[in-house]
């Protein structure tokens, strides 16, 4: 008996000798990074037995592939204390708060962007995945700040390859623990699914390319304020990267933070803030800039630190 969602079948003639996350792609209509999100979960089996997205596949190979199910459509909702930046016909800026996802995901009840610009009125493009409405990029539940997102079909199309080839200028600053060294340094390591299976993620070698750059703004006892701006974009990079050289964001338990400090600061999520995002309007190619101050909570944990400095 299959499980709900389980497809078993056989590589057709015509994909042989393909990677397996593009073949995949290729037989369900799927997305490259989509195909290859299934496999690094485990939910791709080659000829019976767990397979990277760099195998290649042979004509009549025995295929099992276990489809997780669609995220349910999702009741717009609106979203509090999400501030409009900026809207114009093709782009809409938001300052996103914390405990807030940009999606629906399987398994999320919460708030959404998408869900909360909806519910109040606004439109945005209908490219891509239904879930993933005018969604070009994303940012943590608990991660605050700016967020672009597409109102029309040509602005999402030009920001996702903005964002795919890196025309994208994306600055965070980030309280880590202790004192990077270097003061100024970049992290270029690979990240993937933790082994475990927890829902992290980790510098794996079989990971995917990532490459952050870091600055320390200002020092205190305990920890440092850094600027960040990434190269890429992986899910949970700065998280990953700043845990990776034990210094990891204050407030971040998942990642190994000190749950005294936090407690001390005030703080119950990473201390992470998009603070900028500089690009070229998709319309007429002009520079455009959009910053978000700090929330309060984040705020409030400088203040502790730098009255204790």
């Amino acid at each position: 008996m299959t499980a709900p969602g389980e497809r078993q079948l056989t590589v057709p003639d015509g994909l042989d000798g393909e990677r397996l996350d593009a073949a995949l792609a290729r037989m369900f209509g799927l997305s490259r990074s989509r195909a290859a999100e299934l496999i690094g979960d485990g939910l791709v089996l080659l000829d019976g037995r767990p397979a990277a997205k760099s195998d290649r596949v042979l004509a009549g190979e025995p295929l099992q592939v276990t489809l997780p199910p669609p995220p349910q459509a999702e009741t717009p909702r609106p979203v509090e204390g999400m501030a409009v930046l900026y809207e114009d016909d093709d782009i809409i800026v938001v300052d996103k708060p914390r405990g807030v996802v940009a999606h629906p995901t399987p398994g999320w009840t919460g708030p959404t962007v998408v869900g909360g610009l909806l519910a109040a009125g606004h439109t945005v493009a209908t490219s891509g995945a239904a879930e993933r409405q005018g969604i070009v990029h994303r940012l943590d539940a608990n991660t605050t700040g700016v967020m672009v997102v597409a109102k029309s079909e040509p602005a999402y199309s030009a920001l996702k390859r903005a964002f795919r080839e890196r025309g994208v200028d994306k600055r965070y600053h980030a309280l880590v623990q202790g004192h990077p060294d270097p003061l100024r340094g970049t992290v270029d390591a690979p990240i993937g699914r933790h082994p475990s299976g927890d829902g992290r993620f980790a510098v794996v070698s079989s990971g995917r390319p990532s490459v952050t750059h870091y600055d320390t703004l200002e020092a205190f006892r305990a920890a440092s304020l850094l600027s960040v701006i990434l190269e890429t974009g992986r899910t949970h990079q700065i998280r990953v990267h700043m845990a990776a050289l034990r210094h990891p964001c204050v407030g971040d338990l998942l990642y190994g933070a000190d749950p005294v400090l936090a407690a001390r600061l005030g703080l119950t999520r990473q201390w992470l803030h998009a603070v900028s995002l500089s690009f070229a309007h998709p319309a007429d190619g002009r520079p455009v800039s959009f910053t978000s101050a700090y929330p309060a909570d984040l705020a409030h944990a400088l203040d502790v630190l730098r009255a204790g400095s």
